[in-house]
C-alpha cells in the first residue's frame, strides 16, 4: 500500500500514477517518496511495462526523514486504451542501507530477500485521463456536478462520457486529500528533524504561519482602503 503508512519504511505521494493522455505525446506525472525512519532507506522502481515508461532516478537512497522527486514519463501512444483503462502496474521496494553506501552504486542485492533482510514493497496503479473530456462535456452544454457531490441524480440519463467525467472530478478531489496529507506529514517529519525529543518545532512553524497570515491579512487591509482613496480623487 501507498501513502503515509507509518509501518513502512517509505511513504508514496500520490498513491497512484496519473497521466493526461493524448495521441502522440508523451506525458509525465512526479511520484514524492518519503524516508519515515532513522535510517538510510534505498529503493527501487519496476513496472509491468518497462517499454512504456521511463523512470527517472529508478533508484536511489534517501537519508533519514528526507525525500525525494521521482518523475514517471509514459511514452507518446499511438492509439487510446479502450475505455481509457490501463492494467499498468508500478512497484516500489526498500530496504535499510548503510550510511556508508554510495549513492550511484548501490549493492545489487540490496533488493534480494534473504535471511532477515527486510524489503517493504507498494504497488500503484496506473490511470488514463482525458484532457479533452471536460472541454467536449463543457461544449455539448452540460455542466459538471460539484466535485465535493457524489450524486448523479441531478444527471437526466448521463452519458458514459458524462459519467467518465464525473469519476475524473472525484479522481481529483481524491488527489487534493492526499496531498493535503503529504504536506501534514512533512510538517510532522521537519518537527522531527529539528526537535526529535521535543515537540518545539510544531510552534516554530506555527509561528511563522501566523507571521505571514498576518502579513497577508495587512496587505489585503492595505489594498482595500487605498482602493476607496484612490476613487476620489
Amino acid at each position: 500500500m501507498g501513502g503515509g503508512d507509518n509501518s513502512q519504511l517509505i511513504s508514496v505521494y500520490p498513491e497512484e500514477l496519473s497521466f493526461q493522455i493524448e495521441l502522440e505525446k508523451p506525458s509525465s506525472c512526479n511520484l514524492k517518496i518519503v524516508n519515515n525512519t532513522e535510517h538510510h532507506v534505498a529503493f527501487k522502481v519496476k513496472t509491468t511495462s518497462p517499454k512504456k515508461y521511463f523512470v527517472r532516478p529508478n533508484a536511489r537512497i534517501i537519508q533519514p526523514w528526507d525525500s525525494c522527486t521521482i518523475t514517471v514519463t509514459l511514452q507518446a501512444q499511438k492509439e487510446l486504451p479502450a475505455d481509457m483503462q490501463c492494467k499498468d502496474k508500478f512497484l516500489i521496494q526498500s530496504s535499510k542501507v548503510a550510511p556508508s553506501t554510495d549513492m550511484d552504486e548501490i549493492p545489487p542485492d540490496t533488493f534480494t530477500k534473504e535471511g532477515e533482510k527486510v524489503i517493504d514493497e507498494m504497488k500503484l496503479r496506473v490511470i488514463y485521463k482525458n484532457p479533452n473530456a471536460r472541454a467536449s462535456l463543457e461544449a455539448s452544454g452540460v455542466t459538471s456536478p460539484p466535485i465535493g457531490s457524489d450524486d448523479i441524480s441531478m444527471l437526466k440519463n448521463p452519458t458514459g462520457q458524462e459519467l467518465a467525467t464525473i469519476q475524473r472530478l472525484k479522481e481529483e478531489r481524491d488527489t487534493t486529500l492526499q496531498l493535503n496529507q503529504q504536506l501534514q506529514r512533512e510538517l510532522d517529519m521537519l518537527r522531527r528533524r529539528r526537535h526529535p525529543k521535543s515537540g518545539g518545532g510544531f510552534s516554530f512553524i506555527f509561528a511563522v504561519f501566523v507571521g505571514l497570515l498576518g502579513l497577508f491579512v495587512g496587505l489585503i487591509l492595505n489594498l482595500s482602503l487605498a482602493s476607496p482613496a484612490a476613487s476620489t480623487e
